[in-house]
């Protein structure tokens, strides 16, 4: 299954059947455009024709079955144009103009009646036409969710390339920092034997206190010193959690909330790795993943 970025962007246009009649010389066609970026929801918005206010819930439903997280813009434009300049007026539309002009003035009998150019003004502007156009708006939508999920896979596809890519650089760096820590533990831990014993001379404590007892207290501290400053089981977690980011990128599918918690926790890994620290290449190590993995994130940020 193909992991999907919630950046994209598709167009597609159609246009309605010609009549058959052929009176109707207006060409009419629709164009649909989507826009996708990053979001933690799915948020639509929606510009369109007032004639075509009536399709929202379908359109809406077309896209949410498809996306599930993403900001999205959908918009419709409609154009129409006559052969001339102007267009000849259809049976239907003249007579539910003249029923309408019929209407008005019954109301307002001192209304002025229409004049011939007025009646192909509303012609031209395609008063009445709106639900033909309904079909083709359908369709195109239709294409263009198509066409956006395409690009959504594509931009995916180099999201995988770069996580991957930042992955073995982390895998790397684990491995560079696993043969320091013996020598770092063993290096620090004689360290501290050794200011144990220059406080314990600076004291005097070692006139007063058997030889024994405070060789055993020294080595005590040591190891538990050395074990606060070992890192072994903070890189055996960071190689686990590396693993599961590069099963999931591999599986595909809706990844974009999982991998954002993955990434957090190897920030915190990467963290625990600095504040133990007690060698300068480790530090140098931690640093380096940090830089990693917050690239790391700003790329999960766009994973659906």
């Amino acid at each position: 299954m193909p992991v999907y970025s919630m950046t994209g962007y598709a167009n597609s246009v159609a246009q309605p059947p010609k009549a058959e009649d052929g009176n109707n010389s207006t060409q009419a066609s629709v164009s649909v455009e989507l826009r996708s970026v990053n979001g933690r929801f799915l948020d639509l918005s929606m510009r369109m024709p007032e004639e075509l206010r009536g399709l929202e819930p379908q359109l809406r439903e077309l896209i949410a079955a498809r996306f599930k997280r993403g900001k999205i813009e959908l918009r419709i434009n409609t154009q129409r144009e006559a052969d001339g300049g102007w267009p000849q007026p259809l049976p239907e539309q003249l007579n539910r103009l003249a029923n309408l002009e019929s209407k008005v003035r019954a109301w307002l009998p001192q209304a002025a009646p229409l004049s011939v150019q007025e009646a192909l003004n509303w012609c031209k502007s395609g008063g009445g036409t709106a639900v033909a156009l309904d079909g083709p708006t359908l369709e195109a939508a239709r294409a263009c969710v198509e066409g956006l999920a395409e690009s959504r896979e594509r931009e995916g596809e180099k999201l995988v390339a770069i996580l991957m890519e930042r992955i073995q650089r982390l895998r790397t760096l684990a491995d560079e920092a696993e043969p320091l820590l013996p020598a770092v533990v063993a290096r620090q831990q004689q360290r501290f034997l050794e200011r144990w014993q220059e406080a314990l001379a600076g004291t005097g404590a070692a006139s007063s206190v058997p030889q024994e007892a405070l060789q055993e207290r020294a080595l005590n501290e040591a190891a538990a010193f050395a074990i606060r400053i070992d890192v072994a089981e903070e890189l055996g977690r960071l190689r686990a959690h590396l693993e599961e980011l590069s099963r999931l990128l591999k599986k595909g599918g809706e990844l974009g909330k999982r991998l954002d918690f993955l990434i957090q926790e190897l920030h915190r890994e990467a963290n625990t790795l600095g504040s133990k620290s007690a060698a300068l290449e480790l530090t140098n190590i931690s640093v380096e993943m940090k830089v990693a993995i917050e690239q790391m994130r700003e790329q999960v940020q766009n994973i659906e």
